[in-house]
């Protein structure tokens, strides 16, 4: 009897997108070489071939290009999903997605469903360099209209992407990439988020909270099993950056009266700082010590050769902890 290999990050997603491009043929792909490449990562391989040029486009190679035409398509009545090709590229589209898509439901007082989502693979730790490495995602989550997913596991992300191409409103969908090809994950509980909206507790515990999203959650799920035994650490997976689900943070810091929060993009000015600000007013309370966060440095993301040394890993992870709860 053989063992069904794991699925990983890329293989979900493009089962997810063919699922619903089954069901639903309003559903319309379109992003740089997404066809008959299937995309910088193969995210969309085999897609065009099934459903036509039509319903996966190959687009020129502009963002504000790619972005604009899929809000002409949600206006219309389509589903478009696009594909960003690196992180740092999403730049391009910023008055696309802040100026008119954010916004477009809240001009037409509510009548109009902006089915529309936009994937963006992000994140570092594929050896490459600045705008192909980056973590964006506080810049989207500031802006009010834009909800942002995060996911951290491929079971995860094809939920996530199948509420998001449903929600009515625009989703900024992050992809890490190092986790694209990545099969061997850390075990994780079977506890699901309250919501579809929800974070979620991956790991049960009692001395201490950490809170992340996206890859990073990985080498804090191992430095929690590197301290199993000596400290108890809960982890949470926070899924959607907007909106925050704070309250399960919340939840799980008035048991453990300690809170960390690990994530890849620089710390100044991060998304950490806002979970940082909510736990520090509403749970203040159950705070036994101050909220901490381990981030990377206001830096710009540098060369392969340096960029370990730039990431959070999961010794410093560990050396946080260990730290917090002396």
């Amino acid at each position: 009897m053989t063992t069904a290999r794991p699925s990983c990050l890329a293989e979900s997603l493009n089962g997810t997108l063919s699922d619903m491009m089954d069901r639903d043929s309003s559903i319309v792909l379109i992003g740089q070489d997404i066809g008959r490449l299937g995309g910088v990562f193969r995210v969309t391989r085999g897609l065009q071939g099934r459903f036509g040029v039509d319903r996966v486009r190959d687009a020129v190679l502009a963002e504000s290009s790619i972005v604009g035409q899929a809000i002409g398509m949600s206006i219309a009545g389509l589903k478009p999903i696009c594909e960003i090709q690196f992180d740092g590229f999403v730049y391009l589209a910023m008055n696309q997605i802040v100026t008119q898509a954010a916004k477009m439901r809240t001009r037409w007082n509510g009548d109009l469903d902006l089915h529309l989502v936009v994937r963006v693979p992000v994140g570092g730790g594929i050896r490459a360099v600045e705008h192909h490495s980056e973590s964006p995602e506080a810049l989207f989550a500031h802006t009010p209209g834009l909800h942002v997913a995060y996911p951290s596991s491929p079971e995860d992300a094809a939920a996530m992407l199948e509420y998001a191409c449903h929600l009515g409103a625009p989703v900024i969908f992050f992809e890490p990439k190092r986790l694209y090809w990545h099969r061997r994950r850390q075990a994780r509980s079977d506890a699901h988020a309250l919501s579809a909206l929800g974070a979620r507790v991956v790991r049960s515990g009692s001395d201490i909270t950490v809170a992340g999203w996206g890859a990073v959650l990985e080498e804090v799920l191992a430095a929690a099993d590197d301290l199993a035994g000596t400290i108890d650490v809960e982890v949470i997976d926070l899924r959607w950056i907007a909106p925050m689900d704070a309250d399960t943070v919340l939840t799980s810091v008035a048991r453990t009266g300690r809170l960390l929060i690990v994530h890849e993009a620089v710390e100044f000015c991060g998304v950490g700082a806002e979970l940082a600000a909510t736990v520090s007013e509403r749970g203040w309370a159950d705070l036994t010590a101050p909220v901490r966060r381990l981030a990377p440095p206001r830096h710009i993301y540098p060369p392969a050769d340096f960029e370990a040394d730039h990431l959070v890993d999961q010794p410093a992870v560990v050396r946080m902890i260990e730290e917090m709860c002396r």
